[in-house]
C-alpha cells in the first residue's frame, strides 16, 4: 500500500508541475530538447538555442580608464543574464593560480561558464626566435586555459607588421603588403608550422586551438581555411567572428561554418570604434544551424554606447535571433 501511495504522490506533483508549467527553468539553458513529429510519429530535435556569452572585450573595448577588472566582468555578465562569459587575456590583471582560481570560482558562484580565453599572437614572421617566442606564448595561454577549465582559446596568425599603426591597418580595411622580399606563401609556411608546434600541448590539455577570421593569412575564407586544412587536426577548428569579414559577410561565413566551433558576435550601437556592420543576426543564426553549429554565441560589443545600455540591448538581440 505504501508504494501504491508513493506512485500516487509522484503523479499528482507531476500533474501540479505540469498545471504550472516549466517557465521558472530558463530558456538559455533548455538547449536540445526533442518534440514529437506528429506526421510521422517519430521525434525530431526543436530549434536549437545557442548558449550566449559576452567577451570582457566588450566592457572595455580598449578605452582609456575602462579597463574593468575580469571579476567586475563576471558579475554584471550574470547580472545582465548571459550564460558564460568570454575573458580577453591581455584584460586579466595576474596569472598566479589563486588569481585564476578566484576567476573559476566567482564564475561558478554566478552560475557562467567560463568559455574561451581569447589571446594574441603572431606568427608571420621571417625570425624564428620571433616565431618560438609567440609559440611559447601560446602554450603558456593553452595551460591557463587549461588551469581555468576553459576548453578553447583564440589565436590570431598575426599581421605582417607593415602597417604603421592599428589605425592604419583598420583604415586599409586589414589588408597589407608583405615584408620585402618574402610571399604569403611564406608567411602561410611559418603560420603552419608554428601552430602545429603547439598542437601538442592543445591535445595534452584538452583546449581546442580557435583559429579566428582575424587581420592577416586568415582575414579571408580562403587564408583561414587553407591553414585549418593543411593542419588538418581536431584540436584547430575556427572560431568565426561576425564582424572581420567585412564584404559580403553572409557567403564567407556559410562557407566557414562548417569547421567553426565559437562564435564572436559584433554589435556597434553607438557607431563602431574603427568601423559598423548592419549585421542580419537572424540571417546568420540561419546559416549556423543550417551547419548545426550547437557551441557558443559570445558578445564582442564594439560601440561607443554605453556598455551598461549597450551589452543588454545586444543581448536581447543575440537571444532573438540564436535562441
Amino acid at each position: 500500500m505504501a508504494s501504491i501511495n508513493r506512485r500516487n504522490f509522484l503523479a499528482s506533483s507531476l500533474g501540479t508541475a505540469a498545471t504550472f508549467g516549466l517557465s521558472s527553468v530558463s530558456s538559455a539553458r533548455v538547449r536540445n530538447t526533442r518534440m514529437p513529429d506528429t506526421a510521422s510519429g517519430t521525434n525530431k530535435p526543436s530549434r536549437y538555442s545557442n548558449p550566449i556569452a559576452v567577451s570582457t572585450y566588450s566592457f572595455w573595448r580598449f578605452k582609456r580608464n575602462l579597463k574593468l577588472p575580469i571579476e567586475d566582468c563576471i558579475d554584471q555578465a550574470a547580472q545582465m543574464g548571459f550564460d558564460a562569459v568570454e575573458i580577453l587575456h591581455i584584460q586579466m590583471e595576474k596569472e598566479s593560480n589563486d588569481y585564476l582560481q578566484n576567476l573559476k570560482r566567482r564564475a561558478l558562484v554566478n552560475g557562467l561558464d567560463l568559455c574561451s580565453l581569447s589571446t594574441h599572437q603572431g606568427f608571420v614572421s621571417p625570425d624564428k626566435a620571433k616565431r618560438q617566442k609567440n609559440i611559447d606564448h601560446t602554450v603558456k595561454c593553452i595551460e591557463l586555459a587549461y588551469r581555468l577549465g576553459i576548453p578553447i582559446i583564440r589565436i590570431n596568425t598575426g599581421t605582417w607588421g607593415t602597417s604603421k599603426s592599428f589605425n592604419e591597418l583598420m583604415k586599409n580595411r586589414g589588408i597589407e603588403p608583405p615584408l620585402p622580399g618574402y610571399t604569403e606563401d611564406d608567411g602561410f609556411k611559418w603560420v603552419i608550422d608554428s601552430i602545429e608546434k603547439c598542437l601538442p600541448a592543445a591535445e595534452r590539455s584538452g583546449v581546442i586551438l580557435g583559429l579566428e577570421n582575424h587581420w592577416g593569412l586568415s582575414r579571408t575564407p580562403e587564408g583561414l581555411l587553407r591553414i585549418v586544412n593543411a593542419i588538418d587536426s581536431p584540436w584547430l577548428r575556427v572560431l568565426l567572428d561576425t564582424g572581420n569579414f567585412l564584404e559580403e559577410p553572409y557567403d564567407k561565413l556559410d562557407r566557414c561554418a562548417p569547421h567553426a566551433v565559437f562564435m564572436q558576435a559584433k554589435t556597434y550601437y553607438g557607431g563602431g570604434i574603427w568601423y559598423a556592420l548592419d549585421l542580419d543576426y537572424p540571417r546568420i543564426a540561419r546559416i549556423m544551424r543550417k551547419h548545426n553549429y550547437r557551441g557558443y554565441v559570445s558578445l564582442e560589443f564594439e560601440g561607443n554606447e554605453d556598455y551598461k545600455t549597450a551589452i543588454p540591448k545586444s543581448l536581447a538581440l543575440l537571444r532573438n535571433a540564436f535562441g
